[in-house]
């Protein structure tokens, strides 16, 4: 129930609001004059005013009161009544925030029903308030993973530019997290309670493209039987999103070229702008600058588009961080059967170092539920990896150093238990069930030595396979050569 202050200078008037909404199983706060009522808001802080307007004669001194109301935090619903409603009066209390105005005499049944909207909204208004500090708290920085100098640049660039309304491109491969940066830069930003509204450029044909960006009139075209908004105007005061922006159209882009130098969409069918206040926020797994210098995509446009890039490292150019990023998404996940928390065995997680993730954070995501779904115990083991991840590094053990004439088959993966845990960044390293101690929990530094070995065996694997052929194993990687050097002379080679 709700804590209601009730300010009216007719005390049989609060004497009868206090007792009907006691009755109801509300807690109530009745005064009769406004300096009372502004100490009463201060101390109780209550859901729901109801305040007499005219409670001196001379001038309406519940608008100071309603005022101190939409102050509070939260703010308070404010319902006024009155016996000396005029139109005017009237106007200003809704225009500064009354929930609803009643003029004395009124019905107890309309009374009854006007303060059960009134608290309605008043709980929905604080749930709508709930879900975007928990959508905020989602998408704040410290949920994106990563300490590696690369993604650590990403993060500057987001928090510099998120309050900011400039247009912002985001390049990536799939997977690894464009969507999520956009989110952080909106959810950080003034805009935050306002429309985010992510679009796939390449999910929809042109024609239907072109009326969900923009909407259209009605019969604008076969099948459009009423008018419809387009998502610009959806997201009016907030951010629209554009995935995949190198797969649209010419036509399109013409138009998106006009949006975002005019601020204005024009219907399907329809000669008149509307002028909408939207950042744009663009993203691309395709290089752009290339489909440019093809023809296949507007010069004026990219560079409207690309007023600040954010880059995203793949996943294998960050060994360090996935570690951490698979302790990220272990982080509340017990194991299904047990309850008990999931672990990574050290063969397992050797695997996970040394695939390539092509499909980045999002590849290496679905393995990991995929192996805490599958896993017998609470240690994952290499047996619960995907086939392509435990596989691929079985036969990296295995194999010759030089590729064979005759392609191998890979080696299925023996069902042998890995109790040797792998302690992940920020858990302590567990006892192993059985063994009678607990291991000790390696060092930071180790932890690199490790990664770094792991790193310079995978690079000289990839040599001896294509004959120490640096621009060949580059390839075979999937990073460019100018990195493969890198590393190298990182190594002490090259």
């Amino acid at each position: 129930m709700a804590k209601v202050l009730v300010v009216d200078d007719e005390i049989t008037m609060i004497q009868m609001i206090s007792e009907l909404l006691r009755a109801e199983g509300h807690e109530v706060f009745p005064c009769s004059n406004a300096r009372k009522a502004i100490d009463l808001l201060e101390e109780h802080s209550p859901e729901l005013v109801i305040a007499d307007l005219y409670l001196e004669k001379s001038r309406p001194v519940g608008l100071d009161i309603l005022d101190k109301a939409k102050a509070l935090n939260p703010p308070a619903i404010v319902l006024v009544i009155t016996g000396y409603a005029t139109v005017s009066t009237a106007v200003e209390a809704m225009k500064k925030g009354a929930f609803d105005y009643l003029e004395k005499p009124f019905k107890l049944d309309d009374f009854k029903l006007t303060v059960e909207r009134a608290l309605a909204f008043n709980d929905a208004v604080s749930e709508n308030l709930f879900l975007k500090k928990q959508l905020n708290h989602k998408y704040q920085l410290s949920q994106i993973v990563g300490r590696s100098a690369s993604m650590q640049e990403v993060f500057k660039m987001v928090e510099r530019v998120a309050d900011t309304d400039s247009t912002i491109l985001i390049l990536g491969e799939s997977g690894t997290g464009k969507e999520l940066v956009a989110r952080a830069l909106h959810f950080n930003s003034r805009r935050q309670f306002a429309p985010f509204v992510p679009v796939n450029c390449a999910a929809l044909p042109e024609n239907l493209l072109e009326s969900e960006l923009f909407g259209h009139r009605k019969g604008a075209f076969t099948g459009a039987i009423q008018d419809k908004k387009g998502l610009f105007q959806e997201a009016d005061g907030g951010t629209i999103f554009l995935d995949e922006i190198g797969s649209m159209s010419p036509v399109l882009q013409s138009r998106l070229l006009r949006v975002l130098q005019d601020r204005e969409v024009r219907r399907v069918g329809d000669n008149t702008p509307i002028y909408v206040n939207v950042r744009v926020l663009a993203a691309t797994n395709e290089p752009l600058l290339k489909k440019v210098q093809d023809g296949t995509f507007r010069e004026d446009l990219y560079y409207r588009l690309n007023v600040i890039a954010v880059e995203l490292p793949p996943l294998r150019e960050r060994r360090d961080d996935i570690p951490l990023v698979v302790a990220h998404f272990l982080k509340n996940k017990p194991h299904p059967r047990s309850g008990q928390p999931l672990q990574m065995s050290r063969q397992a997680m050797q695997a996970i170092l040394a695939h390539a993730w092509p499909g980045n954070v999002r590849e290496l995501q679905n393995a990991i539920e995929r192996a805490s779904a599958l896993c017998e115990t609470e240690v994952i083991q290499l047996s619960d990896l995907p086939p392509r991840v435990a596989q691929n590094f079985q036969s990296k053990e295995l194999e010759p150093m030089v590729e064979p004439a005759v392609p191998v088959a890979p080696p299925t993966v023996p069902p042998v238990r890995d109790d040797t845990i792998f302690p992940l960044p920020n858990q302590p390293a567990p006892s192993v069930a059985g063994a009678g101690a607990s291991l000790p929990q390696l060092s930071l530094g180790n932890l690199k030595d490790f990664m770094r070995e792991q790193e310079a065996a995978f690079l000289n694997r990839a040599l001896a396979q294509t004959n120490g052929d640096k621009e060949k194993a580059a390839a075979l990687l999937g990073i460019s050569l100018a990195t493969l050097y890198r590393k190298l002379s990182a190594d002490g080679e090259g």
